[in-house]
């Protein structure tokens, strides 16, 4: 979020103009939410070096993509969170590869070495939908956080079977709560917020509620991992809650403690874990 500073000056922008349109003043609002407050770009790592770079145009943008292993039978996809980049999942290529996987990696619009000021739901939703068209058929996903949630949306549009394999590592499970955050955080009023929902509903026919996890996981044929920490402050375990007690037998859930949000997917455990999950055979 924007410095302290900054962040006075956009709660008073968002109350006067609020008081004067509130339906323009939920746009700024809505642009600002969509918008990464950092752009992930670090020098590659050495296994992203070796990649073989992939580039098309997406919605306006120049995405950035990454391919290793290919041509392979399998193919895996990976999908990083917000404010992050594929290169956060460099743990996960080799081992990957050595299990015959072609690898898969892209930054999202507004992301990494995409270009790109802003990114929505949907904007994720369809370009996974569009990397799959153009290089698939892709059966293994592993997605963390945001882009957790934007997996979970577009397997409700995507093939798949029981044999796919979905790995979620504290996803964003409830869209609900990330504005809830964001609305505490710039301190919108009242009209404001309602508008800003409705912006949503204009933009993509649904309410906040309907971007949802648990909502779209439980229409999934897929075998489904979760992985969790319950210490997680960004995307609480409190958000799975219901899904953890009622869920079908293709998903799973694996608890931890102690990594947070982030450390989670970058721990040498969870990749164990994940990769031993995505590697085994489905019976």
């Amino acid at each position: 979020m924007p410095s302290r500073f900054a962040l006075a000056y956009v709660r008073t922008r968002f109350r006067l103009l609020g008081l004067l349109s509130p339906r323009l003043a939920a746009r700024q609002a809505f642009r600002l939410f969509c918008t990464p407050q950092s752009r992930h770009r670090v020098d590659l790592p050495p296994i992203f070096e070796k990649a073989e770079p992939l580039t098309f145009s997406f919605e306006g943008n120049m995405i950035q993509g990454f391919r290793w292993n290919h041509p392979a039978p399998k193919k895996a996809l990976l999908l990083h969170g917000h404010s992050s980049s594929a290169t956060n999942f460099e743990g996960y290529v080799q081992p990957l590869i050595d299990r015959g996987y072609e690898v898969l990696a892209f930054d999202a619009p507004a992301h990494g070495r995409s270009s790109g000021q802003t990114i929505t739901v949907i904007m994720y939703v369809n370009l996974i939908l569009e990397v799959c068209r153009r290089y698939g058929p892709i059966r293994s996903f592993i997605a963390h956080s945001f882009g957790g949630l934007c997996l979970s949306l577009a397997l409700e549009r995507l093939p798949h079977d029981e044999e796919t394999k979905v790995v979620l590592i504290a996803p964003a499970a409830e869209t609900t709560t990330a504005i809830g955050h964001y609305y505490n955080i710039v301190k919108l009023p009242p009209r404001v917020r309602t508008a800003f929902e409705q912006e949503i509903r204009t933009l993509g026919g649904h309410g906040p509620e309907w971007y949802s996890v648990s909502r779209a996981i439980r229409g999934v044929k897929a075998q489904v991992l979760f992985l969790q920490d319950e210490e997680d402050r960004v995307t609480p375990v409190a958000d799975l809650q219901a899904l953890i007690r009622d869920h079908g037998p293709n998903i799973r859930f694996v608890l931890t403690r102690g990594l947070g949000h982030r450390r989670i997917y970058r721990d040498q455990e969870s990749v164990k874990t994940v990769i031993g999950f995505i590697s085994e055979r489905v019976h």
